[in-house]
C-alpha cells in the first residue's frame, strides 16, 4: 500500500537551513524587475551576467557546442562528457518557456556527467514570447531525435530531464516521440519540480504573491507567453499538458519537488498518473524547499542531486 507521509508537509519538517534560504531569497527577490515590463531579453542578459537571486552561472572547460538541424535553422546543443560514456543524459532547461539558456547550467551537466558516466547534452531551444509555442517544443523534439539517431556515437543508454519548463518539456518530448514516431527511446526521465497542468493546478493558483522564486503571476505571465492568445481550459489540451495525456508505455520516472512550491500539485498529480498509466514512477519531497531550490547552495541541493543521480543509475542498470 503506498501512503504519503503528512508529516512531509508539516513547519517542523522544514531543516533550518531551508528556511534562511527561503528567508534570504524573498528578501532579495523583493525590489527586482518583472521580465514582461522590462522585456524578457533584459533579464536574460541579467542572468547571464550573474546578477538577480540565483548564482552566476560558472562556464565549464569541459563544456562545448555543436549544432543540429532543426524546424527552423540549427539548434545549439551544450554538450559536458564523462571520461568513457555510456550514453545520454539529454537536458532540458528551465526558466518559463522564456528565460534560462543551455550554458547556465554547466555544473549541473558535469554533476549527471561525472555521477552517471553519460554524456549531458543540453537543448539551447527557442523562447517565448519572441518564439511561442510550438517552438520550444518542436526543438527539443528535434534535439531528441538527433540524439536517438546518434545514441551509438555515446554509448547504449538514454535518459531525459529537465527542471520546471524543462521538466515540462520533457515530458511532451517523450509523448512526440510516441505519438508522432512511435518510438520511446527512453530508459529513465528526471523530471524535476516540473510544471505539468499549464491551466494551473490548484496549488498554483492559490500560491499567492510571496517572491519565492516561483508566484501565481509568474506562472500566468508564463503561460501567456507561451501560448498566447488561449484560456485556461485551452491549455490543458493533452498536447500542452502532460497530465491531461495518455501516459501509458513510458519509462521510469523521478519526480523532485519541494513543498513550499507554487507547483507541489503538479509533481503529485503527474506521478500518480504515471504511475496509474502503468509506469514506474518515485515521488521526491523536500520540505519547506521552494521552486528551483536545486540551483542553490543547500543540504537539501545536495540530498537532491545525489538522489537524482542514483535514481538515473538505477533505472540505467
Amino acid at each position: 500500500m503506498t501512503k504519503l507521509d503528512p508529516a512531509l508537509f508539516s513547519n517542523d519538517a522544514i531543516p533550518p537551513e531551508t528556511r534562511s534560504l527561503n528567508e534570504a531569497i524573498v528578501a532579495a527577490m523583493s525590489n527586482m524587475v518583472e521580465w514582461w515590463e522590462v522585456g524578457a531579453h533584459v533579464v536574460r542578459e541579467a542572468r547571464a551576467r550573474g546578477e538577480g537571486v540565483f548564482p552566476a552561472p560558472a562556464k565549464s572547460e569541459r563544456a562545448r557546442w555543436i549544432e543540429i538541424d532543426g524546424p527552423a535553422g540549427k539548434i545549439k546543443l551544450r554538450v559536458v562528457a564523462p571520461e568513457k560514456s555510456r550514453g545520454v543524459y539529454l537536458h532540458i532547461h528551465g526558466g518559463g518557456h522564456v528565460l534560462g539558456a543551455a550554458d547556465q547550467q554547466d555544473r549541473l551537466l558535469e554533476h549527471f556527467a561525472d555521477s552517471t558516466q553519460l554524456t549531458a547534452i543540453s537543448v539551447d531551444y527557442r523562447l517565448a514570447p519572441e518564439n511561442p509555442y510550438p517552438a520550444g517544443p518542436d526543438d527539443c523534439e528535434a534535439a531528441a531525435l538527433w540524439v536517438a539517431d546518434h545514441l551509438g556515437d555515446f554509448g547504449a543508454k538514454l535518459a531525459i530531464g529537465g527542471e520546471s519548463a524543462g521538466a515540462h518539456l520533457s515530458a511532451v518530448t517523450m509523448l512526440r516521440l510516441r505519438d508522432k514516431h512511435g518510438r520511446m527511446p527512453f530508459h529513465a526521465a528526471n523530471l524535476v519540480f516540473g510544471v505539468f497542468d499549464l491551466g494551473m493546478t490548484p496549488s498554483a493558483r492559490a500560491f499567492g504573491g510571496e517572491r519565492l522564486v516561483l508566484r501565481t503571476i509568474d506562472i500566468e505571465k508564463f503561460g501567456d507567453a507561451f501560448l498566447p492568445g488561449t484560456s485556461r481550459e485551452d491549455r490543458r489540451a493533452p498536447h500542452l499538458s502532460p497530465l491531461y495525456a495518455d501516459l501509458r508505455g513510458l519509462c521510469p520516472a523521478l519526480f523532485t519537488i519541494g513543498t513550499r512550491d507554487a507547483l507541489l500539485d503538479d509533481s503529485l498529480f503527474m506521478h500518480s498518473r504515471w504511475v496509474a498509466a502503468g509506469n514506474e514512477g518515485e515521488l521526491a519531497i523536500y520540505p519547506g524547499a521552494c521552486h528551483g531550490f536545486v540551483a542553490f547552495p543547500c543540504p537539501q541541493t545536495l540530498q537532491s542531486l545525489q538522489q537524482q543521480a542514483a535514481f538515473l543509475n538505477a533505472a540505467l542498470g
